[in-house]
């Protein structure tokens, strides 16, 4: 099969809800050689983009959209293992605390973000979902991170946001960190507002921005 038909059947399955094609999509995946990177951002995520497209449209409802989470779990659990061990064989590029705010457990979005920034060398603290400031604060501090990243998929919980950023504020240690906020309501005119470092509208852009603030940062 071709590279491009193999990535549209892994795409289809994820739409579909079929996790039994979803998995076998990925099994053929591994063994053309096919790198799980590409298998996941050229494959499964559009799937998922193109579920949470039509959820937000109305074609698809509730239901639809935690089978379609199911699905892409059970793909990329043919695709970790390989993941784990790309990750292994790099230098570390940084430390990242990552969560979804308070009010808010969505996770779908933070788990790719997570999973990739793992693959490019990152050290990535998932808090989870529905995380208080505080969470997020404590958690910089312990793992003298480099960069927070704060995901918010409801208008509803972009204040929490913002929360995050002014307790660092209070605290004195604002400057310290790189904020980077992500979710689907958010734009970079919110991020701009609330005196966020950066705003990715997809897993990939939040992962060159971590890249390049971490070159910064070395520079």
């Amino acid at each position: 099969m071709r590279e491009q038909d193999l990535l549209e059947k892994m795409a289809q399955a994820i739409i579909a809800l079929d996790k039994d094609a979803a998995v076998a999509a990925a099994k053929e995946a591994v063994s053309s050689g096919m790198s799980p990177i590409k298998a996941i951002e050229q494959g499964l995520q559009p799937g998922i983009q193109t579920v949470g497209d039509r959820f937000e449209s109305f074609e698809m409802f509730l239901p639809e959209l935690i089978g379609s989470a199911d699905t892409f779990k059970a793909a990329m659990e043919v695709l970790e293992p390989l993941i784990a061990e790309m990750s292994g064989e790099q230098q570390s590029s940084g430390t990242v605390v990552m969560g979804t705010v308070k009010g808010d457990i969505h996770k779908i979005g933070k788990d790719i973000v997570v999973l990739l920034l793992k693959t490019r060398g990152f050290n990535v603290i998932d808090l989870g979902e529905d995380i208080k400031a505080s969470e997020f604060l404590k958690s910089a501090l312990d793992h003298q991170a480099d960069i927070i990243g704060l995901s918010a998929l409801l208008n509803t919980t972009m204040p929490a946001q913002q929360d995050v950023i002014n307790l660092f504020k209070e605290q004195g240690i604002r400057d310290d960190y790189v904020i980077l906020v992500g979710g689907a309501p958010i734009s970079q005119n919110w991020a701009d507002e609330i005196g966020a470092d950066g705003y990715a509208k997809t897993a990939e852009e939040a992962v060159k921005m971590a890249l390049n603030f971490m070159k910064r940062k070395g520079a």
